[in-house]
């Protein structure tokens, strides 16, 4: 399974966040809030799409709205095999992270 990038895993625990109400406004949002960062649409997008063609995301066009001009929004989901390569890349972060002493992290942070 293809390993996810930190932009791809923060996307996709985004989605699982949000639910069904996962599109680029409300990820972007919600990104902002979580991390105190501003992701640029430019950055979002290409990423979300890419997940799409792994098979980790589906991609869905909900109902227009009004206050879109009658323009409908693209709502993004976590599929299986998205879940999967989630939960393994957990899974490697804390194995890698289980072999460090605290220690070590304590002296590196007075330094």
């Amino acid at each position: 399974m293809k390993q996810l990038s930190r932009i791809e895993e923060v996307l996709m625990i985004t989605i699982l966040k949000l639910k069904a109400d996962a599109y680029g406004v409300s990820i972007r949002e919600r990104i902002r809030r979580d991390l105190n960062e501003r992701w640029s649409f430019g950055s979002i997008y290409p990423a979300l799409d890419k997940l799409c063609r792994l098979g980790y995301l589906r991609k869905f066009k909900g109902d227009p709205s009004p206050e879109r001009g009658g323009k409908s929004k693209f709502f993004y989901r976590i599929s299986p095999s998205g879940l999967r390569a989630l939960t393994e890349l957990r899974d490697t972060q804390q194995r890698l992270w289980a072999d460090l002493p605290s220690l070590v992290l304590e002296d590196r942070l007075e330094q």
